[in-house]
């Protein structure tokens, strides 16, 4: 097969399924991973998708830097695998006795359905919707910030002097951040005040984890809540675009491939 017919079939996959993995890729055309990845990198070049770190997807036009919140339908549904799988591996880092810094956004609710059921821990939260959910878990202690009650269409959390305030009260043993975005200079969000309170969480923790689903690395958003170098893991999906990761490995920035975890964990179960 020629390398142009090859391509074009590789564009066609990518079109109906949305990504591709190059390891498939290299069993379906029977080729190297290294001869697919010269032709994922030719086809970037040409602006016909982005490399990932374990494949490509397609190019997708980058967000505005501020931009409102999603509907809470949509921010505190289900979530998606690649999402579950961040959430769920994040969750597994809280240890008996933890004091732990969870907030109010889709990736760190989607860690509410993993939290540990056997073991005490403490939770502290400016998110509501994150304290009605856990206030009644009784081997969870749970401390709200309190602030400014935001509108109906905001995150539903304090983020103001008050909230900063009060959040550098406490010593924090892991704090789970997120952001609208996550380059390799660190977490980025819509609105000042938001990265002022996270950048004030982090200041308070012994530990700061990033939880950063694919579709938020690579893009910067208005202001930088938190400088990578505040950062002690980054846990993402294998779609991550494969030259910011490669920026952040550069820096030594220890990455966790959560949905890579659990594929090869439920390899490992299906061969018990």
């Amino acid at each position: 097969m020629l390398a142009e017919e090859r391509r074009k079939k590789i564009l066609e996959m990518i079109q109906r399924e949305g990504r591709v993995i190059a390891k498939d890729l290299s069993d379906l055309f029977q080729m190297s991973i290294d001869s697919i990845r010269r032709d994922l990198t030719i086809m970037e070049e040409q602006g016909l998708l982005q490399k990932t770190y374990g494949g490509a997807i397609l190019v997708s036009p980058k967000p505005k830097v501020r931009s409102l919140p999603q509907p809470e339908a949509k921010r505190y549904g289900e979530g998606a695998p690649h999402q579950n799988a961040i959430s769920r591996i994040a969750a597994s880092y809280i240890q008996s006795d933890d004091t732990v810094y969870i907030g109010g956004a889709g990736i760190q609710f989607g860690m509410l359905k993993y939290l540990p059921t056997d073991i005490p821990f403490t939770v502290i939260t400016n998110s509501i919707k994150i304290a009605e959910s856990i206030r009644r878990k009784e081997n969870i202690t749970a401390y709200l910030i309190g602030g400014k009650l935001r509108k109906a269409e905001s995150a539903g959390s304090m983020i103001d002097i008050l909230a900063i305030e009060m959040i550098r009260k406490f010593t924090l043993d892991i704090s789970f951040l997120t952001g609208g975005g996550l380059t390799s200079t660190g977490i980025s969000t819509a609105t000042p005040e938001g990265a002022a309170f996270a950048r004030t969480v982090a200041q308070s923790s012994r530990k700061n984890i990033c939880l950063a689903p694919h579709e938020k690395v690579g893009h910067q958003m208005f202001v930088t809540s938190v400088p990578m170098d505040s950062i002690d893991l980054v846990i993402t999906d294998s779609a991550a675009p494969a030259a910011v990761m490669k920026e952040m490995e550069n820096k030594q920035i220890e990455i966790i491939y959560a949905d890579e975890i659990e594929t090869n964990r439920s390899v490992r179960n299906e061969m018990d």
